[in-house]
């Protein structure tokens, strides 16, 4: 397997601006995956928690009420696609962003199905930081955008 060029991730923000940390769930079967995902967004200012089963996610949204939450449309347990409307159906507008990743769902009509479920945003695996980040500045500027709990 040929070896894959080292990440550069921009950064997301000028730094004069007031930005604020976000609280940031990762639900992703693959370890390495959910790893690399939270170190990124550690290194951007963020608080990170990692759950590797779909029904685990659900769990610590209620006990960890984050801002955003990155999940793998498919996982044991839950899928992101059940996590997506159940937080929906939650919360509503408090819903945290919802932000979808998938290596195997990559169709028009799968992506299609996350925005109808409740996902804001729908990415491919692997997910470039440079696409990731930039979606959660909105979040930054407004303080903590969570009301769910």
């Amino acid at each position: 397997m040929a070896s894959k060029p080292p990440l550069r991730v921009i950064s997301s923000g000028d730094g004069n601006a007031k930005r604020h940390p976000l609280r940031i769930l990762v639900a992703d079967d693959e370890r390495d995956t959910a790893m690399t995902l939270a170190a990124i967004l550690r290194d951007e200012g963020h608080e990170v928690q990692t759950v590797l089963r779909g029904d685990d996610a659900l769990q610590m949204c209620r006990l960890f009420r984050p801002d955003a939450v990155i999940a793998d449309v498919n996982m044991p347990g839950e899928s992101g696609y059940a996590i997506a409307r159940e937080l929906q159906e939650r919360h509503g507008q408090l819903a945290p962003l919802l932000i979808a990743i998938s290596g195997k769902w990559t169709k028009t009509s799968d992506r299609l199905l996350g925005k109808s479920v409740g996902f804001d945003h729908y990415l491919l695996k692997p997910c470039d930081p440079n696409e990731l980040l930039p979606l959660l500045e909105p979040l930054r500027g407004s303080g903590s955008a969570s009301g769910a709990g």
